[in-house]
This record gives structure tokens, sequence and C-alpha cells, in this order.
């Protein structure tokens, strides 16, 4: 057990913060540790949590890593990060084929974990991870940024208003030209853009819907060279005449715009990814009224926030992305890719 779960009242009587290591050193660890460098320099972060350690399968990568970010510890190895006793959250921050054994070693370890999305690479290793994340004690979250932000409940608000009427679809797109990553075109790393980029606009609709699982889909995608989706484009039936689209690609750029269509006229959110701005919109198609995001440090604080506090009040799962939302969610990029026909090689 991490030395900081169930105990807020000592950590704030004595000054304890949570300590987050971050397990890889690949881009979207350089991103998280700049959060972590701004949080510690935040009156509204700064007791909370510390930016403490990174682990790479090299010292001198994981030495140059932490210096770069004045971080106090690195590590030449995973095992290192498993043994220290004064980590209490990893950021588990590799490639999605290796998410659910790292997460399953952390917990088995005493450590808590943030798993970047796709949480897993599929809904069998989700299982898998949530069944020892339940039994060990500990805290296991998806980071999935978007869940976490004000601009979700600041989206929420509106469609509960009936501002814009009754919601009969949703749309939203992310597209990246990202193919020179590697990662993302290996099969055998459970590459393309459904777990990399599609898990976003998916989300999107499933914050939106708040959770309701269709009752018809159909989909395709357009296969890359190696196999893995390049694009795909997915259309949701509900069972009360609701539908959703959503589309994704590692080929080309998108407005990555989130819209929420309703009898009395919609709203166009800019850049799903990390909304930028939230606009609504009658049924002339005049704006009616523009939502400023509140300024963030990079977006990702929220989700280390909600984490650290989970931790400190001794819970196992954030309310902002409980388990069950991130198995519906395995669940539902497992189906599509059955009717893609796309298997990872490990699944064989």
């Amino acid at each position: 057990m991490s030395r900081l779960n169930g105990k807020r009242s000592e950590a704030e009587s004595q000054g304890l913060k949570v300590n987050v290591a971050i397990l890889g050193a690949g881009g979207i660890a350089h991103a998280m540790s700049k959060t972590l460098v701004g949080m510690a320099k935040d009156p509204k972060y700064s007791a909370l949590v510390a930016p403490y350690a990174v682990a790479a399968r090299d010292l001198d990568r994981a030495t140059e890593f932490a210096k770069q970010y004045d971080f106090p510890v690195a590590y030449g190895s995973y095992e290192e990060l498993l043994a220290d006793p004064q980590v209490d959250l990893v950021y588990i921050a590799t490639p999605h084929s290796f998410h659910a054994e790292q997460s399953i070693a952390c917990l088995k370890a005493g450590k808590n974990v943030l798993v970047e999305k796709s949480f897993t690479a599929n809904a069998e290793q989700a299982r898998q991870l949530l069944d020892v994340a339940q039994s060990s004690g500990l805290l296991c979250t998806e980071a999935i940024w978007t869940r976490y932000m004000p601009s979700r409940t600041m989206l929420d608000d509106i469609v509960a208003s009936g501002e814009i009427g009754e919601v009969h679809s949703v749309s939203a797109n992310l597209c990246y030209p990202i193919t020179r990553k590697e990662r993302l075109t290996d099969p055998a790393l459970a590459g393309g853009a459904l777990l990399d980029v599609g898990v976003y606009p998916l989300n999107f609709i499933d914050m939106v819907l708040q959770g309701r699982r269709p009752d018809r889909i159909v989909t395709s995608m357009q296969p890359y060279e190696t196999g893995v989706d390049a694009q795909n484009s997915t259309t949701l039936y509900y069972g009360d005449g609701v539908m959703a689209v959503s589309t994704s690609s590692m080929l080309n750029t998108s407005d990555r715009d989130g819209v929420v269509w309703g009898t009395e006229g919609y709203i166009k959110c800019q850049n799903i990814n990390n909304i930028e701005s939230i606009d609504i919109y009658g049924n002339d198609h005049q704006i009616k009224r523009h939502v400023d995001i509140p300024q963030q440090i990079t977006g990702y604080e929220y989700e280390v926030a909600s984490a650290a506090n989970a931790i400190l009040d001794g819970k196992q799962e954030c309310s902002e992305m409980p388990h069950s939302d991130t198995l519906r969610i395995m669940e539902l990029m497992d189906s599509l890719r059955a009717e893609w026909g796309l298997q990872y090689p490990f699944e064989a």
C-alpha cells in the first residue's frame, strides 16, 4: 500500500505531498512533466503533488530527462521505480500494448496508477487490470484528460439547461497526420487511429449522452499498409432515436470539432482533444452565446489532481472516469475492431 492512501489528515498535518513518478520517457511523458512542474509552482496544487521521478529502460536517458525537469530521482529500469517506497502515484506513459502489464506490476508493488489512454489494448486486458486494482485497494484510473477538464461540466450544464432543446444528434472528430510515429503504425504495439485519437470522439459522445449504450453500430475503416486502421468512421444509433457520428484519422488534419445538435439550436466545441471554446447557436445559425474555458497549465493538471485527491481519500477510482466508464469504452472499441476484422498480433 502506498504511504498516503486514505491518509489526507496525516498528509496535510505533516506537509506530505503525493509523489508522482513517470514510467516511460516518450513524448507524452514530457507533456506530463511540464504539467507536474507547473503544478508544483501553482498555489492551487503545490501542496498536493510533487514531481518526483522518471523511469526509462536506459539510465542515461532517464537522467537526462530528470535533469530537464528537475526531478530528484531517475531510474534506469522500471523495476527500480517499483522498489521505491516514496513513489505514491505512477503515470503510465508507454505504448498501449504495455499498459496492462506495467500497471499490474505497479499495483502489485503497492503503487497507485494513472494510466494514459487508451487504458489497455483491449477489454480483456482492462478487466484483468481492474481485477488486480480492486483486490489491491489502490487507485487505478484512466488518464483521458478530457474527462477531468472543467469544459466537461460546462458542456453538461448547457445541455441539461435545455438551451438547445432536445438533443437528437452528436458528432465529433479528431484527426492528425501522425503516421511518422512508429508506434502508431505497428500492430504489435496496438497501433492505429482508433486507440490513439479515435478514443477522444467516442468519449466526447459518451459524455454528452451520459454513458448510454448504442443499440446499433455501423462502422468502417481504411487500413494502413501495416494493417492497423489509418482512418475510421462510426455511426452509433440509440433506442430513443438519437444518433452520433465519430471520425478519426492518423493521415490528415481535421477541424477537431464536437457538435451537439438540438431542436432549438446546437453547441459547437472547438477541439474535443482539449476544448478551447464553446459556442451556442440558435436555429437561425447565429451565435447566441460564447463560453470561455478557464486558463490552465497544460490541461493534464485536472487528472493528476483528481488522482492525488482520490489517493488521499482512500478511493480506488476517480469519479470523473470510473472503472465502468473505462470498461464501456474499451468494449466499444473492441466491437469496432471486430467489425473491421482488426486483431493485434498478441490477441491471436
